[in-house]
């Protein structure tokens, strides 16, 4: 008996189109409402109040309740995305949810995500790439529409760090925060979404790992030194590559890690001060989600305007890290 395949969509390119550039169209985050500061924490490890922010930046984060999940967490940063887009969810293409702490194994999150927002079917997919999951899931979305294979895909980088967080570890009961933040990418459009240059090193995934009983274990001046060497190198590769100076760029979006990792990033690259964002005294590292909200918070204080150069990097557990450009037009 024969058997026949049929043909998925033509590409741009084998449709003999032009390649469509990917923008961003829409742009949202969403926290829980509930507020933890430095005092309780710094209690409960008997420590005072001031050696968490002093070491990390950090005063606050926001810690979902026990009732709150990841994917209403993740959904409802799409939702602001898309209406900030003005595009509906039944024409989104693919949802892509990036993240390391969803409320279970199976199903992942992106379909529950793809459901919750009422779209019809799409492809939803989970990226696993820790802190740079968001960063690594704008560059399969951008790669996709310029393929001519989407018009329009969902971004959406959540986490919340305070499940797997082991509150009597000193090295990280301070530092993580629950969030979300989204991104609607779409062919054409104002800006565009540069070259994202993503990298990845096995060998030096132990220093952050979720081993014991499933609780983030960090070594904390490993993680440092690691984060400020690859978020430097990739700065500079990126830049290179692109014929980019440090002055071309306008806006500098790290992952909120630790403003001590900002703060000497920004030394070691000579970077301008009031072109780098540092949001993580309210926040603490969200994890996936946390170049989005810094994009948000940035856009808020009027530093992200449309025809801004943005260089978005990241690093994470794997190791894994990138850099990327984008246009900024909304």
């Amino acid at each position: 008996m024969d058997s026949a395949v049929s043909p998925g969509p033509a590409s741009a390119a084998e449709a003999g189109k032009p390649a469509p550039h990917a923008s961003i169209a829409g742009l949202g985050m969403a926290v829980p409402e509930r507020v933890i500061k430095n005092a309780p924490i710094a209690e409960h490890l008997g420590v005072d109040a001031d050696w968490i922010s002093t070491r990390t930046g950090i005063m606050e984060r926001h810690h979902a309740s026990d009732d709150e999940t990841l994917e209403d967490l993740a959904a409802a940063a799409g939702r602001a995305a898309l209406e900030r887009a003005g595009i509906g969810a039944e024409d989104l293409d693919q949802v892509l949810v990036a993240t390391f702490t969803a409320s279970r194994v199976l199903p992942n999150a992106a379909p529950v995500v793809a459901a919750a927002l009422g779209t019809r079917r799409p492809g939803a997919v989970d990226v696993g790439a820790a802190c740079t999951g968001w960063l690594s899931g704008l560059a399969f979305a951008a790669a996709q529409v310029e393929a001519g294979r989407a018009e329009a895909v969902l971004v959406i980088g959540a986490d919340l760090c305070s499940r797997p967080l082991d509150h009597d570890d000193r090295r990280t009961a301070g530092l993580f925060g629950d969030g979300a933040g989204a991104v609607v990418v779409t062919a054409g459009g104002p800006g565009r979404v540069g070259r994202i240059l993503l990298r990845s090193e096995g060998s030096e995934g132990e220093s952050i790992t979720a081993e014991r009983k499933g609780l983030i274990e960090m070594r904390g001046q490993d993680t440092f030194r690691s984060a400020v060497e690859h978020l430097c190198e990739s700065t500079l590769e990126l830049l290179a590559v692109e014929e980019l100076a440090i002055e071309d760029i306008d806006v500098y979006a790290y992952h909120q890690a630790n403003s001590r990792i900002i703060s000497a990033v920004g030394k070691k690259l000579g970077l301008p001060t009031e072109r780098v964002i540092d949001c993580i005294e309210g926040y603490g590292n969200t994890s996936a989600a946390s170049i989005p909200i810094a994009l948000c918070e940035a856009e808020r204080s009027g530093l992200l305007r449309p025809g801004a150069r943005v260089l978005v990097s990241a690093i994470g557990a794997g190791l894994a890290w990138g850099s990327g450009i984008i246009e900024w037009g909304i």
